[in-house]
């Protein structure tokens, strides 16, 4: 049988078969289908977790899958040891004892999806004795672990859960986690007991005003004024302390925050109000200034909560670092947890592993993918004597590195420290509401004065009531709410998006065009390599996708993925890879070779038309990859990475919508002007071979000529991304580029970015437009106070009115409706 025959023969019997997998339910590759099997399987991984599951007795999990219609997936189940998770070190660092040789620890899970993984890995105590408690908590794939170490090693339970499609990572930040959810308790019990005394204190106020003037007995009113009095007191003094804090910490500062006149309006509402129930005459305002200070409260909360679920969306990724390494030692490798590793340690790092330290290659030879650390999109080779840095994924083959530096002490370690003190020096911008406020402020009080020195020479008995009034009436609760308001429903919409934002400030710093610098690889393209064209015999794709077939090698998959389903056609015998070089077996009795074009040519003849092809790819910054067969080359497959689809229409409407643009990239400069130049222009910069350090340094620079926005996904676009206006870390981003970054974008490609600055400049209208009906109102409000014609009863009764319009009109805003470039 020939090569194409063979191959039209697989295509022909796996179109009909047609099987889903047993597992998760996913069509099975025509070349995994097991002829007269009863269950098939998608992948080695979900055959793995549907036999641990039955024979469990769990069998129940599929049933409620379908009861809640939970993702379809593929197992995420490694196969691993987990050796590393009873080592001292690693228990130290992540387990904490309780009580009679009992710990807690809390795991990241990868692989969960729905409610029904929630019940089958709360099965855990049933599967393995030692296990007290199994509790998942579903919104962050975290599970909480008290398990008896006497009984139950914690690689054992590890393993389980592995079995089960939930590789356990060590959740790093615990005490971090413990803390926020300390301070997020506090502040909910700060606004439940602002909102209890709001409510009682609008039961007071029924009962003092609802009936007919007259009607109420003197002893009852006031008894029912001094209870006012308390509950309005008791909210202004301990729930509403916060904004007296916060006032006089900008007082100090110099910069007049919002809470200043919030927390003078409320000083002088409540001196006004126990004043006049000391005296036993005049308006009381408790009832209106416990409900200001639970809607504020509300607010803040509402966006605090916001906040902190885009956070620990992005945390969650950190949990993916691996937590252990082989060390090898007098020849022996073994499991050891990372913290044990030293300068002098020699590591082994195995295909698919990531070069935990910066050192030198001390044995084996291998191809390493930087493309996340420096930017380069084709893998390095490395050879005994090289030198590696951590973040480095080997790509081909096992390598043993002594190490250097470690933890802190690499160049990684030294880029993620950088970012942690840029990232808290403060924010980069100043928000519209703390431009406004200082303004405002010495605007109210100075008309507060106004008015009462004006009242004074007209009617000085009445004089100190209008300028209460004006305070009470214009203290700034609908300010206080229009940007936090429209910011943490904008902020609700963009995670619904997929778009997460650690703050609101990147809105209004997005809201307005300026300059976008763009990483290359993984942003404007696909971040691996694709085969862009075959030239030759097409049916030299199954020789190539057979031979290549079990590599790890990025250009190997490439081949593969070009036609899955290729590979299945022919059998190859001999199978021989040479590291850097390429792979050569035997097929039908004749040699096979597939690889490098030196490689491939030193042993088959080359057409004119091959070497022609080989010199345009090189020039074009592409690799070529030569396939022979019986001598021959017949093909030649240029590989390389492909620009996302969506990039040149999503680049066209950010011009069009005033922004600048520019590429920065590692990579190779060749590579940058070939991919700008499918783009299409204009380009403000392309920049190629930057480094990290350089990357930063051209951030800074345009810095200086007004906002820069700078969007990545690799370890080397960390600094630039915290040094920016605003960083945007793209879709399957590194973790050194998600703590740097602003925002994550949780789809893959450009257009989530076009949605991202659709999206700020919608919310930022839903801003402007709150504080205009705020500052209408207090226009309006202020100019009858000065006029004596509103009491500060009148004041306290509408202060709630308008929060509730700005409220109101943040709830009807549509700001990310749609993350595709119109």
């Amino acid at each position: 049988m020939t090569v194409a025959t063979a191959m039209a023969a697989s295509t022909d019997a796996g179109a009909r078969a047609g099987a889903a997998c047993a597992h998760c339910g996913l069509p099975v590759p025509r070349g995994l289908i097991e002829p007269g099997a009863q269950s098939q399987f998608c992948c080695a991984a979900c055959r793995t977790v549907y036999r641990a599951i039955h024979e469990c007795g769990l069998e129940r999990y599929y049933a409620l899958r379908e009861a809640v219609r939970g993702e379809r997936a593929p197992a995420a189940s490694t196969g691993g040891r987990f050796g590393a998770f009873d080592a001292d070190e690693f228990l130290d660092a992540h387990a904490r004892p309780i009580a009679d040789g009992t710990r807690e620890i809390e795991l990241y899970l990868a692989g969960v999806h729905c409610p029904a993984c929630v019940w089958l890995v709360e099965r855990l105590p049933r599967i393995r004795p030692g296990v007290v408690s199994a509790r998942l908590d579903l919104s962050r794939s975290i599970v909480r672990l008290v398990w008896d170490q006497r009984e139950a090693p914690l690689s054992a339970i590890a393993r389980d859960l592995d079995r089960l499609g939930y590789p356990p990572h060590p959740a790093r930040g615990a005490g971090r986690r413990a803390r926020r959810a300390s301070e997020d308790r506090a502040f909910l019990i700060r606004v439940a007991v602002a909102g209890a005394i709001a409510g009682n204190s609008m039961l007071v106020a029924a009962a003092l005003y609802s009936g007919r003037p007259g009607a109420i007995e003197a002893p009852i009113e006031s008894l029912l004024r001094w209870v006012s009095a308390g509950l309005g007191l008791l909210a202004i003094l301990w729930p509403g302390r916060v904004f007296f804090r916060g006032a006089i910490a900008s007082a100090r500062a110099g910069a007049w925050s919002l809470d200043l006149p919030i927390a003078l309006g409320l000083a002088l509402g409540g001196a006004a109000g126990a004043v006049n129930v000391a005296r036993g005459s005049g308006e009381i305002y408790f009832d209106s200034l416990a409900v200001l200070v639970f809607l504020l409260l509300a607010g803040r909360f509402v966006q605090r909560a916001q906040q902190r679920r885009a956070t620990e969306r992005v945390e969650r990724l950190y949990a993916l670092t691996p937590a252990s390494v082989t060390l090898v030692e007098a020849g022996a490798p073994r499991e050891a947890p990372i913290e044990t590793v030293r300068p002098g340690s020699v590591v082994r790092v195995a295909p698919g592993a990531t070069v935990p330290v910066d050192g030198v290659v001390a044995h084996g030879r291998a191809h390493l993918d930087t493309a996340v650390v420096t930017g380069e999109s084709r893998p390095v080779a490395v050879e005994p004597g090289d030198r590696v840095g951590a973040g480095a994924v080997v790509v081909d083959a096992p390598i043993d590195v002594r190490a250097e530096a470690v933890g802190e002490a690499t160049r990684l370690g030294r880029i993620l420290r950088d970012i942690e003190r840029a990232a808290g020096a403060g924010p980069r911008v100043a928000t519209l509401v703390d431009r406004f406020s200082r303004w405002f402020v010495l605007g109210v009080v100075s008309l507060a004065l106004v008015t009462l020195g004006v009242w004074l020479a007209i009617e000085p008995a009445s004089a100190p009531a209008h300028a209460i009034a004006l305070l009470i009436v214009t203290c700034p609760c609908a300010l206080g709410l229009a940007t936090p308001m429209a910011v943490t429903v904008a902020m609700g919409r963009a995670s619904r998006a997929g778009v997460f934002l650690k703050s609101g400030d990147a809105l209004e710093a997005l809201a307005a065009p300026g300059l976008l610098l763009l990483d290359k690889t993984g942003t404007l393209t696909e971040g691996s390599p694709r085969v862009l064209e075959w030239i030759g015999d097409e049916s030299l794709r199954a020789v190539a996708a057979a031979l290549e077939a079990g590599s790890r090698h990025p250009i190997a998959r490439a081949i593969i993925d070009a036609d899955p389903d290729a590979g299945g056609a022919v059998t190859p015998q001999r199978v021989e890879h040479r590291p850097g070089l390429g792979v050569v077996g035997v097929i039908e009795g004749a040699e096979a070779r597939v690889g490098a074009p030196a490689f491939v040519t030193g042993a088959a003849d080359a057409p004119a038309w091959a070497a022609r092809a080989v010199e345009r790819a090189l020039d074009a910054g592409q690799t070529p990859v030569c396939v022979a067969l019986g001598g021959r080359v017949g093909a030649v497959a240029v590989i390389g990475d492909r620009v996302r689809e969506d990039a040149a229409t999503a680049l066209r409407t950010l011009r069009a919508r005033g922004w600048r643009v520019g590429i920065v990239s590692g990579d190779d400069p060749r590579v940058v002007e070939r991919v700008a130049g499918g783009l299409g222009g204009p380009f403000e910069m392309l920049v190629g071979g930057a480094t990290p350090e350089r990357k930063r340094e051209i951030v800074e620079a345009e810095l200086a000529r007004g906002p820069v926005a700078f969007a990545g996904d690799g370890v080397n676009d960390a600094p630039a991304l915290v040094a920016a206006t605003v960083g945007v870390a793209v879709h399957g981003g590194a973790e050194a580029s998600l703590a740097a970054a602003d925002v994550y974008l949780t789809r893959p490609g450009v257009a989530p970015i076009v949605g991202l600055v659709e999206g700020a400049a919608r919310s930022m209208g839903v801003v402007r437009r709150n504080m205009a009906a705020a500052l209408a109102y207090n226009a309006v409000a202020a100019t009858l106070a000065v006029a004596g014609l509103i009491t500060p009863l009148v004041g306290a009764v509408l202060m709630p009115v308008s929060s509730l319009t700005v409220l109101g009109l943040s709830l009807r805003a549509r700001t990310f409706e749609t993350v595709e470039p119109r």
